[in-house]
């Protein structure tokens, strides 16, 4: 595909090559459905959000494993259209429905989501909604999806201009206290790590032994007492 240059373009481009073939989501700032470029037959997912989408700009081009494609993605007036790669597998969320993961089932997905972060992290993003359903298991690959909640840190800013999370994976700092950062992803992962050993949030549950001490270090309140990267915590694990 060509690069867009414009929202209007791309939203041009949208009717003229593509077929709408499936609504994923859909809630008050935005829709996720699969689509299939008229041509080719190739399958893609097209996102449209109300929000900042500088992430998704950030994204275009990046190539990790661990993330999906991002192809298009423009922006007018906090309105947002990203087409990127379709990930053929089941989410994390559904995986775990009835069953909880091994240790090393654990400790193999949070390493794939640690190298995703960390390509985010070293652009300055924080994806701030890190959960199950964000993750998609393909073959034996974590992909991290859904950039929507993601901005970038800015060193000058006291807190966060809008507040975006899931509740029970947010950071504190999520909810106006101070502005999220690479370690917010790291109190996310957290309780993804318990969630997935446990079924339970760590603040009900916590998982026995080594890991459930690097979980409490993950999930400190104060951000300062957390594993300073996703690397040190890598190392952790």
């Amino acid at each position: 595909m060509e690069v867009a240059t414009t929202y209007a373009w791309l939203s041009e481009q949208l009717d003229l090559e593509f077929e709408r073939l499936r609504l994923l989501k859909e809630s008050t700032r935005g829709s996720v459905e699969l689509i299939r470029h008229r041509g080719r037959g190739l399958q893609f997912i097209l996102r449209r959000f109300t929000g900042n989408g500088e992430v998704y700009q950030k994204l275009l081009g990046c190539s990790c494993p661990y993330l999906p494609l991002i192809y298009e993605a423009a922006e007018q007036s906090g309105e947002n259209i990203v087409i990127e790669e379709y990930i053929r597998g089941d989410t994390l969320d559904f995986l775990l429905k009835g069953t909880l993961c091994s240790l090393a089932e654990t400790k193999q997905i949070v390493r794939q989501l640690c190298q995703a972060l960390w390509v985010l992290h070293s652009m300055a993003a924080v994806h701030r909604d890190v959960k199950p359903e964000n993750i998609i298991i393909r073959g034996k690959d974590a992909i991290l999806i859904d950039f929507d909640a993601a901005r970038l840190h800015k060193p000058e800013a006291e807190n966060d201009t809008q507040v975006l999370g899931t509740t029970g994976f947010a950071a504190p700092e999520q909810y106006d206290l101070s502005q999220s950062d690479a370690r917010t992803d790291i109190y996310s992962l957290g309780v993804l790590m318990n969630v997935m050993l446990t079924g339970e949030h760590p603040s009900k549950k916590l998982a026995e032994g080594r890991m459930g001490r690097v979980i409490q270090r993950c999930t400190q309140i104060n951000p300062t007492k957390r594993y300073k990267n996703v690397l040190h915590l890598m190392e952790a694990l």
